[in-house]
Formats: C-alpha cells, sequence, structure tokens
C-alpha cells in the first residue's frame, strides 16, 4: 500500500516522516497523476484557503471525490486541521473555503482562536490503549456531525476525530508530535 501525503502546502513534510518512520511507502501527492499511485492519501494542516484553491486549479479535487467512490478500490483519506476543513461537508467561518464534501460534518475554520491560541492536549481515542499527545494550531471544531458517523475522539465534549466509510477527520495534528498512532489506525 503506497500513501501519498497532499503536498500543495503545509505541513506535509511531518506527515511524510511518521510514514517513513512506520516504514510505509509514501509519495508527495501534487497532481492527477500522481494520484494513481496511491491507495491512501493524507491531507495535512496547513492554509484551507490555499489548499482548496489547489485541489480546484489542479483537478485533484476532483480526482479525490472520483476515487473514493471507486466501488473496486476506494481512496481512504484523512485530513488533519486544514485537511479536515476541506474534506467536511461545509466548512464556515471567515473566509471558508469551498470543501469536497466528503464527510457528513460541518467545521468552523478557526475556531479555537488564532496562533497564540494554540495548545497541546492528550486523547483517548477508540481503538488506542494510551493517550496520544496532540497540538491544536489555529484549529477548527466539528460543530455538527451527520448519522452513522464514529465520533473516535472527544476534546472537552466535542468531536475531534471522527470517521464515516473510508474518510477520517481531525481537528489537531499528531504529526507533530512524534506519533504514529493515529497514523497506523488510519492505515490499518
Amino acid at each position: 500500500m503506497v500513501t501519498g501525503v497532499l503536498a500543495f502546502q503545509g505541513d506535509f513534510a511531518e506527515h511524510l516522516q511518521v510514514l517513513s518512520r512506520m516504514h510505509m511507502p509514501s509519495v508527495e501527492v501534487r497532481t492527477k497523476d500522481d494520484m494513481s499511485k496511491i491507495d491512501a492519501l493524507i491531507i495535512p494542516g496547513g492554509e484551507s484557503t490555499v489548499i482548496a484553491k489547489f485541489l480546484e486549479e489542479t483537478g485533484v479535487g476532483r480526482e479525490i471525490q472520483k476515487r473514493i467512490k471507486n466501488v473496486k478500490h476506494p481512496l481512504r483519506v484523512y485530513g488533519t486541521c486544514a485537511g479536515a476543513i476541506v474534506l467536511a461537508r461545509k466548512a464556515t467561518g471567515k473566509n471558508a473555503p469551498k470543501t469536497l464534501g466528503l464527510i457528513d460534518a460541518v467545521v468552523d475554520r478557526n475556531a479555537y482562536g488564532t496562533q497564540v491560541d494554540s495548545f497541546e492536549a492528550e486523547l483517548k481515542i477508540s481503538g488506542i490503549r494510551k493517550p496520544v499527545p496532540v497540538a491544536f494550531i489555529r484549529a477548527p471544531k466539528i460543530v455538527s456531525v451527520g448519522k452513522g458517523l464514529e465520533i473516535l475522539s472527544r476534546f472537552r465534549g466535542e468531536p475531534v476525530l471522527i470517521r464515516q466509510g473510508n474518510v477520517m477527520i481531525g481537528t489537531f495534528h499528531a504529526e507533530v508530535r512524534d506519533c504514529t498512532d493515529i497514523h497506523r489506525m488510519f492505515l490499518a
């Protein structure tokens, strides 16, 4: 299995480092041709408006939507922070970007505040025995979820990691805390 990391902008290098520590084959994804080489995709944190613009301009966004629905070989996708925003059914907040609509959730952009409001936490995550260290950096909030979604973790009572079918989103960064647990869960 080859995992792609969307490499337009943001913390894609950190996700590639996690995959390397896990000895998982990985590639940077910037074009539709790159999409043909992967079985799973991580959309990293960064600037959601920039990522959304590149997804549209390059056609990679349409390719992701098409590959998710492929019955024989559906693409698995994990979005962190800005990646969660662009994968959601709808994004809200100032300058909210157009989304891919691949998970039935509404995500509020930068809802935890600005860069100075960033913080670290340890989360209990369904399927992972020990608490996972994460960072909320200009993090969005999942403000509503559709029926049938699996809530894998909550912070202060609000969902922060959810899954629907082969799409998973988290509003935090685990990749900056030298943690492989969530990536392993996504790829299992």
